[in-house]
């Protein structure tokens, strides 16, 4: 590990005006505590209160993003701090930008073959049941730009389809449409470019929304998820190669979910996942023996790798 004093001033952005704001606010401050425990020079930056210039103004050598959703997670922070020439972790503007878009990954990955449910994009204009009977039910309508399953719904039966849409489009006009697999949920993450081990998610009533992911005790996470082992390589093959092929690099986290004959569908990337105490990346990477102290500080190396490396290429 590089030592503490070699990071110099580190910037941990969290907060945002996302409506992720207070998750990232939890994840961020959970940042912060680990860094500096670490005997990181480690601060807080909200950039809802504070000029992004001030980074430079202050002296700051990198930053840990830990912004969730629009406004940080979607290229625009990331491009931000290319101008001011500051490494900071994560993917980067491309990457960032293009996993957000839950819409575009979808059109790459089925482009390159990888399997990702039916959707369809909806606007005002859409034949809101004409959707429903091409792609069937049950389905999930969902934000194009947004994380954590805010404003999203599963809709069951014909009628729900228009209140799902009316929710969605409240957080964004974009939104999309898509078949619903049903079966295990699992997530891969990923740390230094390498896929930590599987996770399989049981929330209650199969229902892993907003209020279950963060602030109950009721969905489980269960790390080694029970798969055997050629079968989770495998599938830690497919995540890795659907993160790479949208650009991504350094850290994430790749949601997908098994059908009734056990085939694999990729559902989206986080490129900036949750660092809270309910998160999934900190779980599967105690699985392996890191603590949530040297994950932070694995991250945040990963910022200054790619920092030299553009450096050099310069």
């Amino acid at each position: 590990m590089i030592a503490p004093e070699k990071f110099g001033k580190v910037a941990v952005l969290l907060g945002g005006k996302s409506a992720e704001r207070e998750i990232s606010l939890m994840s961020g401050g959970g940042v912060l505590k680990a860094l500096r425990s670490q005997r990181v020079d480690a601060h807080a930056f909200d950039p809802a209160e504070r000029d992004l210039c001030d980074l430079k103004r202050e002296g700051f050598a990198r930053c840990f993003i830990a912004l969730h959703g629009r406004g940080g997670e979607d290229g625009t922070v990331q491009g931000a701090l290319e101008v001011l020439g500051l490494p900071y972790t994560g993917s980067d503007v491309l990457g960032s930008a293009l996993a957000m878009d839950k819409a575009r990954a979808k059109l790459v990955w089925r482009a390159s073959g990888l399997p990702t449910p039916a959707y369809e994009l909806l606007d005002g204009a859409s034949d809101l049941q004409g959707v429903a009977g091409r792609l069937g039910f049950p389905l999930v309508v969902k934000p194009v730009n947004e994380g954590s399953s805010i404003g999203i719904t599963k809709v069951r039966a014909a009628g729900g389809i228009e209140e799902a849409y009316a929710l969605a489009v409240n957080y964004d006009s974009a939104v999309i449409a898509e078949k619903c697999i049903e079966g295990p949920e699992y997530t891969a993450s990923i740390v230094a470019n390498a896929a930590l081990p599987l996770i399989r998610i049981e929330a209650p009533q199969g229902n892993y929304d907003y209020q279950n992911k963060y602030f109950t005790d009721n969905t489980k996470y269960i790390c080694p998820c029970g798969l055997p082992a050629p079968k989770e390589e495998t599938l830690k093959a497919l995540a890795l190669e659907a993160f790479r092929l949208l650009g991504c690099s350094g850290w994430g986290r790749i949601d997908l979910m098994l059908d009734a004959k056990g085939d694999p569908w990729l559902l989206e990337v986080n490129t900036s996942p949750g660092m809270t105490s309910h998160s999934l990346v900190p779980i599967a990477a105690r699985a392996v023996g890191i603590s949530y102290e040297d994950l932070c500080v694995k991250i945040l190396e990963g910022a200054g790798i790619r920092g030299e490396r553009r450096r050099r290429v310069g």
